[in-house]
């Protein structure tokens, strides 16, 4: 009968149970770190039976169990927590899956900083990306029922994404972004970084302060919008609103836009660098001094707002810490709040 089915042990022929072998066989290669398979081979088990009596999950028999702690630790072995950690399951990497209205979200250099910080707290497991069309959310569901995935890390998902996620992958989703009861959610505190920015652009005497906002089907940017709101109507000042996408190019037309509305416009707070930058171009293509006509600033601080010219004012957002947790949560079982919000600061620059 099969010992992974049943849990029991093989014995010998005389019916006792085996012994370790007294002439050791061979292991893993000479200078490799050894393996579970190797653990198992001189303890005379199967990996199944060897993984169970090392995790302490599933059945395994007390003989069994002594023989693979003594292998181990004789062959020094060291479990891989985090392998161990995927192994539970049944999936080998995790995906870093992104929304967006199209396949060119994952140039994004956001999702860059995700996926690189994922694969680093993965600590040498496989990650794999994945679009997440807003078309058609029932992707993020079919994500989560995978088992080849040991995880999913969602980015800028939307509610109705979130609700095709089956109950039964509950602990296996985490999102940077919104979230769920299910589904524990880590985002930067776009709200108060907002505030900041803001309350900067006012007591620098700017009184006509315009946002490029973000996507509209992307529900954090709700946030930052009611910050904007709130700040603005504090000081009396009424709102410049223009939709953007966080992309170069459509901060350029943006600002093109609010010129063309607002001229007497003096700020303009992109939530977004790369928009930020693109208003950049816009105002020293038509001839605008920044800041000294307009002050613009950004959101992010990614490496090419202290290259621009001028440097470009903007708020930090800690991707890596937050892509950390994220993943933490999700390799190692770790009870966390349904939402975490990381704090933001503010870089000044000579853009403002």
């Amino acid at each position: 009968m099969d010992e992974v089915e049943t849990g029991r042990e093989p014995t010998s022929p005389n019916g006792r149970e085996p012994t370790l072998s007294k002439e050791r066989p061979p292991t893993s290669p000479k200078g490799q770190e050894p393996t579970l398979s190797d653990v198992a081979r001189r303890a005379g088990v199967s990996v199944a039976t060897a993984s169970r009596a090392l995790s302490v999950r599933g059945p395994a028999s007390a003989s069994a169990r002594h023989r693979v702690l003594t292998a181990a630790r004789e062959l020094d072995y060291v479990p891989n927590p985090v392998a161990r950690a995927l192994a539970t399951r049944s999936g080998t990497r995790i995906a870093v899956a992104v929304g967006g209205r199209t396949s060119h979200v994952l140039n994004d250099p956001y999702v860059a900083r995700v996926t690189t910080a994922t694969a680093a707290a993965a600590g040498g497991v496989g990650v794999s990306l994945h679009w997440l069309p807003l078309h058609d959310p029932a992707e993020l569901g079919r994500l989560a029922e995978n088992r080849d995935l040991g995880g999913v890390i969602v980015v800028n998902p939307t509610v109705p994404a979130l609700a095709t996620i089956p109950r039964s992958a509950r602990g296996r989703i985490a999102s940077i972004g919104i979230g769920t009861r299910d589904v524990p959610s880590f985002d930067v505190d776009n709200a108060t970084g907002t505030t900041k920015v803001i309350e900067h652009l006012l007591a620098t005497g700017r009184r006509r302060i315009a946002m490029i906002t973000g996507p509209q089907w992307l529900p954090c940017t709700e946030r930052a919008l009611t910050a904007y709101h709130r700040a603005l109507a504090d000081a009396g000042t009424p709102p410049r609103l223009v939709a953007g996408d966080f992309t170069a190019a459509t901060g350029e037309s943006a600002t093109t836009e609010i010129m063309t509305r607002w001229p007497d416009t003096d700020a303009i707070f992109a939530l977004g660098d790369l928009s930020a930058l693109g208003a950049l171009s816009a105002l020293r293509r038509n001839g605008v001094d920044v800041p000294g006509d307009v002050a613009v600033a950004g959101f992010d601080d990614i490496a090419y707002a202290a290259l621009s010219h001028p440097g470009l004012t903007t708020t930090t957002n800690p991707v890596e810490a937050i892509t950390t947790a994220a993943a933490t949560a999700l390799l190692h079982h770790q009870p966390t709040p349904p939402q975490t919000f990381y704090p933001t600061t503010l870089i000044l620059r000579a853009s403002t």
